[in-house]
């Protein structure tokens, strides 16, 4: 399987309440937030892990090239305007991997639990009919959530109780009647490629946006749900995530 990193922002919430290292340098249970994607990915047969972070990140570019000896990566040093924009310059060096038809996409600071994680991508790399499965969860804990519409086979929408359903229609910035988020996981075949293409070359930016696009234009993305994620944008986030890693058996 391939991997790919956005590692790109700048972590100002963090800074602001006096964490002073980088967003993929900050540790949750001991551990850089960015060698835990690199641990996990290897750990579920990562041939390729592509990492983006900005010009401004020196001390980042650094460490992620103290590993390379110990990991598939494939380091790019540029400043973006959104982690829509990322993704694309990403993807320029994912399509040089002739072999490459999958790939999953998380942001540096996306917390899971693992064996979630690892039957994820189990049932990305055996999916046959549709081009995507998507992470979702339905534990909201995020200041601009991204709700998620989902319906089943039949085209009924789904409640909060039936999470096997067939495919996601919708992406919405309010809850409109939907019970799942976006988990900031998103595997993704190379068809999805060129929809970013033309996110780009219309002006479009953010990731949801992209995810919106996906469904405009009709590619076939599948849900699997997540119990809990959760994104690291303040101290009161690191220390939810390290309560619930410490209570994983």
């Amino acid at each position: 399987m391939n991997y790919a990193i956005i590692a790109a922002g700048n972590g100002s919430r963090l800074a602001q309440e006096g964490v002073s290292l980088p967003k993929p340098l900050v540790r949750v249970q001991g551990e850089c937030l960015i060698e835990r994607l690199f641990r996990i990915f290897l750990q579920n047969d990562a041939e390729n892990i592509f990492v983006i972070c900005n010009e401004e990140m020196t001390d980042v570019a650094e460490f992620i090239r103290s590993k390379q000896n110990e990991y598939p990566i494939h380091l790019l040093v540029k400043s973006t305007p959104s982690s829509m924009h990322s993704l694309h310059e990403l993807s320029l060096l994912m399509r040089k991997e002739t072999g490459m038809d999958k790939f999953v996409l998380t942001t540096v600071d996306t917390i899971f639990r693992e064996k979630e994680f690892s039957d994820y991508v189990t049932l990305l790399e055996n999916e046959t009919a549709a081009d995507g499965i998507m992470g979702l969860t339905t534990y909201v804990d995020d200041e601009k959530p991204l709700y998620v519409a989902l319906s089943s086979s039949d085209g009924n929408s789904l409640d909060s109780t039936d999470e096997s359903a067939a495919r996601i229609t919708g992406y919405f910035d309010t809850q409109s009647g939907c019970y799942h988020i976006s988990a900031g996981i998103y595997g993704l075949s190379r068809k999805a490629f060129s929809v970013l293409d033309n996110c780009v070359v219309s002006g479009q930016f953010r990731m949801r946006n992209f995810q919106r696009a996906l469904i405009l234009n009709g590619l076939y993305l599948r849900p699997y749900v997540f119990t809990h994620v959760f994104d690291i944008d303040h101290l009161s986030d690191m220390e939810k995530a390290e309560k619930y890693l410490s209570q994983i058996v």
